[in-house]
């Protein structure tokens, strides 16, 4: 009789209080990678659509990038001859009246000149020279970072 009352009372304390699952301390990391692929898998597809501009393929150039703490205004050159200041296609005769209504900062701000290396030279002057004339004093030449020896 006492094997049998003991058994069964000695299981179910056995079951309660002898062995206690303890804290698990692993991590589950299957949520992690699918947000991780889910994330990559949209970075992959937007970041192709955040470089927005003109295509002008640039002279490369050994000079050391500038540091800047203010957006300049940009105007490029296109080997056409079409002029456009940031994303905007203007006329030649157009670049002073739109710098002078966007600068922020009156003569003083920053331009930057990109134009494609197969542009004509003399256009690219052209457009030098007219912002030059306006009054503008930080004006710069814009090329790519040289590759190779």
């Amino acid at each position: 009789m006492s094997a049998a009352t003991g058994g069964s009372g000695g299981g179910r304390r056995g079951r309660r209080g002898g062995r206690r699952r303890g804290v698990m301390s692993e991590i589950n990391v299957t949520p992690f990678v699918d947000v991780m692929l889910v994330l990559l898998i949209i970075f992959m597809v937007a970041a192709p659509m955040l470089t927005v501009g003109v295509p002008i393929d640039l002279p490369e150039t050994r000079a050391q990038p500038m540091s800047a703490q203010t957006q300049p205004i940009t105007i490029s050159v296109q080997p056409d001859g079409r002029v456009f200041i940031q994303e905007t296609e203007i006329t030649p005769q157009e670049v002073v009246p739109k710098l002078q209504a966007i600068a922020q900062t009156g003569y003083e701000e920053r331009i930057f000149v990109k134009a494609d290396k197969t542009a004509d030279y003399g256009a690219v002057m052209k457009i030098m020279a007219l912002i030059s004339s306006a009054g503008f004093k930080n004006i710069g030449l814009v090329t790519a970072q040289e590759t190779g020896a």
